[in-house]
Protein backbone atom coordinates (compact mmCIF):
# COMPACT_ATOMS: atom_id res chain seq x y z
CA UNK A 1 0.00 0.00 0.00
CA UNK A 2 2.93 2.85 0.66
CA UNK A 3 3.57 2.48 -3.20
CA UNK A 4 -0.43 2.96 -3.66
CA UNK A 5 0.19 6.14 -1.76
CA UNK A 6 3.64 7.06 -2.97
CA UNK A 7 2.24 7.01 -6.43
CA UNK A 8 -1.11 9.27 -5.55
CA UNK A 9 0.95 11.78 -4.18
CA UNK A 10 3.15 12.02 -7.40
CA UNK A 11 0.01 11.70 -9.83
CA UNK A 12 -2.39 14.83 -7.51
CA UNK A 13 0.87 16.89 -6.96
CA UNK A 14 0.03 19.79 -9.26
CA UNK A 15 -2.81 19.29 -11.24
CA UNK A 16 -5.82 21.46 -11.75
CA UNK A 17 -8.36 21.28 -13.88
CA UNK A 18 -10.49 24.46 -15.00
CA UNK A 19 -14.27 24.74 -16.64
CA UNK A 20 -16.69 27.21 -15.97
CA UNK A 21 -14.78 29.74 -14.07
CA UNK A 22 -14.46 26.85 -12.05
CA UNK A 23 -11.02 25.60 -10.73
CA UNK A 24 -10.37 22.42 -8.69
CA UNK A 25 -7.23 21.60 -7.16
CA UNK A 26 -5.56 19.21 -4.33
CA UNK A 27 -6.65 19.88 -1.02
CA UNK A 28 -4.15 21.48 1.19
CA UNK A 29 -4.67 21.02 5.21
CA UNK A 30 -5.38 24.96 5.57
CA UNK A 31 -8.65 24.65 3.60
CA UNK A 32 -10.02 22.06 6.18
CA UNK A 33 -11.74 25.18 7.94
CA UNK A 34 -13.51 26.45 4.64
CA UNK A 35 -14.42 22.77 3.90
CA UNK A 36 -16.58 22.64 6.95
CA UNK A 37 -18.09 26.19 6.32
CA UNK A 38 -19.24 24.99 2.96
CA UNK A 39 -20.28 21.68 4.39
CA UNK A 40 -22.41 23.24 7.30
CA UNK A 41 -24.28 25.34 4.36
CA UNK A 42 -25.01 22.36 2.40
CA UNK A 43 -26.04 20.24 5.32
CA UNK A 44 -28.26 23.21 6.16
CA UNK A 45 -29.55 23.02 2.63
CA UNK A 46 -30.02 19.52 1.44
CA UNK A 47 -29.51 17.71 4.57
CA UNK A 48 -25.97 16.12 3.71
CA UNK A 49 -24.17 14.15 5.42
CA UNK A 50 -27.57 13.18 6.64
CA UNK A 51 -25.87 12.80 10.25
CA UNK A 52 -23.76 15.72 11.12
CA UNK A 53 -20.03 14.10 12.10
CA UNK A 54 -19.08 15.37 15.49
CA UNK A 55 -15.41 16.20 14.34
CA UNK A 56 -16.44 17.39 10.37
CA UNK A 57 -13.06 18.42 9.68
CA UNK A 58 -12.03 14.52 10.65
CA UNK A 59 -14.30 13.08 8.76
CA UNK A 60 -13.75 14.77 6.03
CA UNK A 61 -10.10 12.98 6.17
CA UNK A 62 -11.07 9.44 7.12
CA UNK A 63 -8.99 6.42 7.36
CA UNK A 64 -7.57 5.18 3.73
CA UNK A 65 -8.03 9.04 2.20
CA UNK A 66 -5.92 9.21 -0.81
CA UNK A 67 -6.32 12.35 -1.84
CA UNK A 68 -8.77 14.97 -1.92
CA UNK A 69 -9.89 18.02 -3.83
CA UNK A 70 -11.57 21.62 -3.66
CA UNK A 71 -12.95 23.77 -6.72
CA UNK A 72 -12.87 27.14 -6.43
CA UNK A 73 -14.61 29.92 -8.23
CA UNK A 74 -14.21 33.56 -7.58
CA UNK A 75 -11.54 33.40 -5.33
CA UNK A 76 -13.26 31.14 -2.85
CA UNK A 77 -13.64 27.38 -2.03
CA UNK A 78 -17.43 25.80 -3.83
CA UNK A 79 -17.03 22.01 -3.33
CA UNK A 80 -15.03 19.39 -2.30
CA UNK A 81 -14.71 15.45 -2.89
CA UNK A 82 -12.57 12.69 -1.33
CA UNK A 83 -10.93 9.17 -2.64
CA UNK A 84 -10.42 6.81 -0.43
CA UNK A 85 -9.10 2.99 -0.69
CA UNK A 86 -11.98 0.66 -0.36
CA UNK A 87 -12.28 -0.74 3.29
CA UNK A 88 -13.75 -4.17 5.03
CA UNK A 89 -17.41 -4.25 4.08
CA UNK A 90 -17.62 -1.30 2.04
CA UNK A 91 -21.00 -1.76 -0.14
CA UNK A 92 -19.87 -0.43 -3.55
CA UNK A 93 -16.73 -2.07 -3.45
CA UNK A 94 -18.61 -5.54 -2.64
CA UNK A 95 -21.00 -4.96 -5.43
CA UNK A 96 -18.57 -4.33 -8.13
CA UNK A 97 -16.19 -7.10 -6.56
CA UNK A 98 -19.57 -9.76 -7.34
CA UNK A 99 -20.06 -7.63 -10.63
CA UNK A 100 -16.97 -7.84 -12.41
CA UNK A 101 -15.10 -10.85 -10.22
CA UNK A 102 -12.13 -8.78 -9.38
CA UNK A 103 -11.06 -8.35 -6.10
CA UNK A 104 -12.94 -4.84 -3.69
CA UNK A 105 -9.00 -3.81 -2.94
CA UNK A 106 -8.83 -3.22 -6.91
CA UNK A 107 -12.11 0.06 -6.44
CA UNK A 108 -11.67 3.48 -5.10
CA UNK A 109 -14.53 5.09 -3.12
CA UNK A 110 -15.35 8.82 -4.28
CA UNK A 111 -16.64 10.03 -1.28
CA UNK A 112 -17.62 13.50 0.46
CA UNK A 113 -18.54 15.37 -2.70
CA UNK A 114 -20.44 18.39 -2.18
CA UNK A 115 -20.96 22.08 -3.96
CA UNK A 116 -22.07 25.34 -2.19
CA UNK A 117 -26.09 25.49 -2.91
CA UNK A 118 -24.68 29.18 -4.07
CA UNK A 119 -22.38 28.08 -6.76
CA UNK A 120 -24.42 25.39 -8.32
CA UNK A 121 -25.16 25.20 -11.89
CA UNK A 122 -21.53 25.66 -13.25
CA UNK A 123 -20.34 22.13 -13.77
CA UNK A 124 -18.62 21.91 -9.79
CA UNK A 125 -19.95 18.39 -8.84
CA UNK A 126 -18.71 17.30 -12.38
CA UNK A 127 -15.22 18.75 -13.02
CA UNK A 128 -14.65 17.53 -9.41
CA UNK A 129 -15.94 13.99 -10.04
CA UNK A 130 -13.78 14.05 -12.52
CA UNK A 131 -10.83 14.62 -11.14
CA UNK A 132 -11.10 11.75 -8.59
CA UNK A 133 -11.81 9.23 -11.53
CA UNK A 134 -9.06 10.56 -13.33
CA UNK A 135 -6.54 10.41 -9.98
CA UNK A 136 -8.07 6.78 -8.88
CA UNK A 137 -7.94 5.52 -12.83
CA UNK A 138 -4.28 6.93 -12.55
CA UNK A 139 -3.62 4.29 -9.77
CA UNK A 140 -5.28 1.43 -11.46
CA UNK A 141 -8.08 1.38 -9.31
CA UNK A 142 -11.69 1.53 -10.49
CA UNK A 143 -13.66 4.08 -9.10
CA UNK A 144 -16.93 3.29 -7.10
CA UNK A 145 -19.31 5.35 -4.87
CA UNK A 146 -22.21 5.25 -2.98
CA UNK A 147 -25.05 7.22 -2.31
CA UNK A 148 -28.25 7.44 -0.51
CA UNK A 149 -31.31 6.58 -1.58
CA UNK A 150 -33.06 9.57 -0.82
CA UNK A 151 -30.53 11.61 -2.32
CA UNK A 152 -32.15 12.51 -5.92
CA UNK A 153 -30.09 15.30 -7.15
CA UNK A 154 -26.79 12.91 -6.40
CA UNK A 155 -28.34 10.27 -8.34
CA UNK A 156 -29.47 12.19 -11.38
CA UNK A 157 -25.33 13.45 -11.55
CA UNK A 158 -24.20 10.29 -11.73
CA UNK A 159 -27.09 8.84 -14.18
CA UNK A 160 -26.03 11.69 -16.43
CA UNK A 161 -22.55 11.46 -15.93
CA UNK A 162 -23.19 7.89 -17.29
CA UNK A 163 -22.37 5.70 -14.31
CA UNK A 164 -23.25 2.36 -14.28
CA UNK A 165 -25.68 1.40 -11.42
CA UNK A 166 -24.34 -1.78 -9.83
CA UNK A 167 -26.67 -2.33 -7.15
CA UNK A 168 -28.94 -1.25 -4.13
CA UNK A 169 -27.38 -2.46 -0.68
CA UNK A 170 -28.29 -1.48 2.88
CA UNK A 171 -25.75 -0.06 5.35
CA UNK A 172 -25.86 -0.24 9.40
CA UNK A 173 -24.45 3.43 10.55
CA UNK A 174 -22.93 3.65 14.20
CA UNK A 175 -26.33 5.86 14.88
CA UNK A 176 -27.80 2.93 15.11
CA UNK A 177 -29.53 4.08 11.08
CA UNK A 178 -30.02 1.50 8.83
CA UNK A 179 -29.89 3.20 5.21
CA UNK A 180 -30.51 2.17 1.74
CA UNK A 181 -27.62 3.02 -0.67
CA UNK A 182 -27.51 3.18 -4.29
CA UNK A 183 -23.66 2.00 -5.87
CA UNK A 184 -22.45 3.12 -8.92
CA UNK A 185 -19.07 2.11 -11.12
CA UNK A 186 -17.72 5.13 -13.06
CA UNK A 187 -18.38 4.85 -16.83
CA UNK A 188 -15.55 2.98 -18.72
CA UNK A 189 -12.61 4.99 -19.38
CA UNK A 190 -10.34 4.75 -22.93
CA UNK A 191 -8.24 2.26 -21.47
CA UNK A 192 -10.65 -0.30 -20.17
CA UNK A 193 -12.32 0.22 -23.53
CA UNK A 194 -9.48 -0.77 -26.04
Amino acid sequence: MADLEERANVVASGSSRVGAGVGVRRRRAADLADCVRVLADVHAADGYPADWPERPAAWLTPDGLLAAWVAEADGRLTGHVGLSRSGPGGVAPGLWSLRTGGRPELTAVIERLYVDPRARGRNTGALLLETAVAHARALGLHPVLDVLATDTAALALYRRLGWTLLGRGEQHWASGRTVLLHCFAAPRGRAETS
